[in-house]
């Protein structure tokens, strides 16, 4: 993955099984994308389903990724162009969060399907669609009637004041203010959109 850049970051589980199973389950792997993932991309949105996720980023430039991670003592020897870096940032999270998940279910092997999937986003059309597909996921899949019901995404830290770590002004400022994110949010999903999950 590139500096600079936006992808769509998603993965599903192995087979039929889920990788939430509990509301501790999906905190404890927003800690750790706090942990591994904020030192190298700003958050735009995100989604945690039973078997799957999806997030939308943008890996920050080389001079704030280095300067981080070297406050964090972390060893760069090797990843000269941090490209390799933000890869394993990603692996690094997916591996622990595997570990924990199978230490408190009792159960071995992988987690998650390999390797994950990260798509550049490269248009303003599917950066737009692709925020919206992302919040309607719930209801898309039938967990719930209004994504405002859904409590594992982002869209409820785009429409309340609290603090967040997601890049809640930017987006907002993209569909021009609350009130449009909110109407555009309340339009049926693209279904022409096909991303996969």
């Amino acid at each position: 993955m590139e500096t600079e850049t936006f992808y769509h970051i998603y993965n599903h589980a192995n087979g039929d099984e889920n990788m939430f199973r509990t509301e501790e389950n999906y905190f404890y792997f927003l800690k750790r994308y706090a942990q591994y993932v904020n030192p190298i991309a700003d958050t735009y949105a995100y989604c945690l389903m039973p078997n799957h996720f999806h997030f939308l980023v943008r890996i920050k430039e080389n001079a704030s990724i280095k300067i981080t991670l070297e406050s964090m003592k972390k060893d760069l020897t090797g990843f000269e162009n941090l490209s390799g870096l933000v890869s394993k940032q990603f692996s690094n999270l997916f591996n622990a969060y595997s570990k924990a998940f199978n230490q408190m279910y009792e159960r071995k092997g992988s987690l998650f399907n390999r390797p994950f999937k990260n798509i550049e986003v490269k248009d303003i059309t599917y950066f737009t669609k692709l925020v919206h597909y992302i919040h309607a996921n719930p209801v898309h899949h039938g967990f719930v009637k209004s994504m405002d019901d859904w409590p594992y995404s982002s869209y409820s830290s785009f429409i309340s004041n609290k603090n967040t770590m997601l890049k809640r002004e930017e987006v907002l400022d993209w569909f021009n203010g609350k009130d449009e994110f909110i109407k555009y949010h309340h339009e049926p999903i693209d279904p022409k959109i096909d991303f996969d999950y």
